[in-house]
């Protein structure tokens, strides 16, 4: 059974056997590449309320405002919950010069201004 093992690796590895140490490198990581992708886009593409209001509790919010902000822009600007909800709030506190805190519970009561700020951001989430 040893000897399976053994031939076995010295068949998978023929294709490699010529390549330089920088060579293997560079394949190791186009393979690497080749695993993560994939993830990195569901990770994009892909969230729930659920998940961002658990980014925004980690961010201080109570549980109850994290609800509030992730239904406000839900409701009236579902495209842009893609960007991540924590983002959005952390982008517009920036860019408004406001405390994280008080972004968040301005986008939970729908405030106007922020709402189009972020529009105008993100270009209706394209």
């Amino acid at each position: 059974m040893g000897n399976n093992r053994l031939d076995d690796y010295e068949s998978r590895r023929k294709h490699l056997q010529n390549l330089t140490e920088d060579e293997l490198e560079q394949r190791f990581w186009e393979l690497a590449e080749k695993i993560v992708d994939p993830m990195i886009e569901m990770a994009k593409n892909n969230t729930s309320p659920s998940i961002e209001r658990s980014v925004l509790l980690r961010m201080g919010f109570s549980s109850i405002e994290s609800k509030a902000i992730v239904s406000s822009l839900m409701e009236k600007n579902k495209h842009l919950v893609g960007k991540g909800v924590g983002h959005l709030v952390y982008r517009v506190a920036r860019d408004k010069d406001l405390s994280i805190r008080e972004a968040g519970l301005r986008l939970a009561n729908n405030d106007e201004e922020l709402l189009a700020h972020l529009e105008q951001v993100f270009g209706g989430g394209k």
